[in-house]
């Protein structure tokens, strides 16, 4: 099977496998001073990092999280680097005036489904070509705005974050919103509230939100995520993110108006998430 980039290319990957990913982030606050001249990636995996960014020795840069609770590498935001938000090893200099965020624990009335088998929770995220979703919806208010040099032009955007089982929705929500859950009322929805750098990502990565498809996530999905508002978008970001900062995106920014098999795809996830990711 082939598949054309610019025709319409939209999936969903199930992320059993990656939902350690979705906690991948610990939050902090604070700053951290950099020691030395050290390289600043957009991923930790594979290093990545546009523009050759690095910390200057002795600045001061926003802590935003650690990779794990006792973290080898933190999150940094550097002004003018693109993406801002990039990784450092903690070694490479100190941190001050630090603080871990707790995750907030849901009600137990919130936990609507029973895990799988497995153990664990699975999620499906869906993620969406944007160039080729607005060849079929030309008229959305975020296919109108769109430009060949938009980070939704080469980049993946995000769609959704599934809790699993399918049919998993709406979880403890009002029969008003239920009832308002289509797309030409989206905007009757509750707002989404996030905090202001969440929201900034949240519509660069989701163009949708123009169209206030958060609004029907967060209803549908994201109330049977079991966390809060941030936290729910904050994983569905990091997820996002990983997948745009691997060989997947590379595919695909590589075969722009050209052909791609379902085979190239499986084995770029395989090569990027480990095997059976495809």
């Amino acid at each position: 099977m082939h598949t054309r980039t610019g025709l319409v290319f939209e999936f969903a990957l199930v992320a059993a496998l990656l939902t350690g990913a979705a906690r991948a982030e610990v939050k902090m606050s604070g700053s951290f001073v950099a020691d030395a001249t050290c390289p600043a990636t957009q991923a930790i995996k594979n290093g990545k990092n546009p523009g050759n960014i690095a910390t200057d020795a002795g600045q001061s840069y926003e802590l935003l999280a650690g990779n794990k609770d006792a973290p080898t590498h933190c999150l940094i935001r550097v002004p003018g680097a693109d993406p801002e938000r990039r990784w450092v090893k903690v070694d490479c200099g100190h941190v001050s005036g630090a603080s871990t965020m707790p995750t907030a624990r849901a009600p137990a009335d919130r936990e609507k489904s029973a895990a799988p088998a497995s153990g664990k929770p699975e999620y499906v995220l869906a993620l969406s070509w944007q160039p080729a979703f607005c060849e079929t919806k030309p008229g959305k208010t975020e296919c109108k705005a769109q430009t060949a040099a938009g980070f939704d032009a080469t980049h993946f955007t995000l769609h959704g974050l599934w809790p699993q089982p399918n049919g998993n929705f709406y979880c403890q929500v009002a029969a008003a919103d239920k009832a308002n859950d289509n797309p030409a009322r989206w905007r009757d929805l509750p707002p989404v509230e996030l905090e202001p750098n969440t929201r900034s990502e949240l519509d660069q990565v989701m163009p949708g939100t123009a169209s206030d498809l958060d609004r029907h996530e967060w209803i549908k999905h994201g109330t049977c995520y079991g966390k809060s508002q941030q936290e729910y978008f904050s994983d569905a970001l990091n997820l996002t993110r990983a997948v745009n900062a691997s060989p997947v995106r590379d595919l695909f920014t590589q075969k722009i108006g050209r052909d791609l098999t379902s085979d190239q795809i499986r084995a770029a996830f395989d090569g990027a998430f480990g095997p059976g990711a495809g």
